[in-house]
C-alpha cells in the first residue's frame, strides 16, 4: 500500500510528520484517531486530528491534520436516509391511518 508523510499540527503531535497510508482515491482518511494508552490502567483516551488541505503540490494535492480537542461531530458522519426522521401527517390527514368514508 502506498503511504505519504503527513504532518500534524496542534495536540500532543504538534510538529510531527507521520506516514499516513492512502485510500483507493489516493488520499489520506478524513479523520486519524491516535489511542494514547491510560497510566492508571483505564481505557485508552483517543486524539482525534481532522484532514487539512495544505496545498496544491507539483502533481498531487497536499493534506495535514489538524488537532480537534472535540471529538467527533454529528456533521461529518453520514446522512443515511434511513435515519431521516419520520414525517408528521398534515393537517387534512386521517388521525391513526383509519380510511376515510371518501375513501370507500
Amino acid at each position: 500500500m502506498k503511504s505519504e508523510d503527513t504532518p500534524f499540527e496542534g495536540g500532543p503531535m504538534d510538529g510531527r510528520t507521520l506516514p499516513v497510508l492512502l485510500g483507493i482515491t489516493g488520499h489520506p482518511p478524513k479523520t486519524y484517531r491516535i489511542p494514547v494508552p491510560d497510566p492508571a490502567g483505564g481505557p485508552p483516551a483517543v486524539l482525534i486530528y481532522r484532514r487539512v488541505s495544505l496545498g496544491q503540490g507539483r502533481l498531487t494535492h497536499r493534506w495535514k491534520y489538524v488537532h480537534d480537542p472535540g471529538g467527533e461531530r454529528e456533521r461529518d458522519r453520514p446522512k443515511w436516509p434511513w435515519t431521516k426522521p419520520a414525517r408528521r401527517p398534515g393537517p387534512g390527514a386521517t388521525p391513526g391511518g383509519n380510511r376515510d368514508d371518501a375513501d370507500g
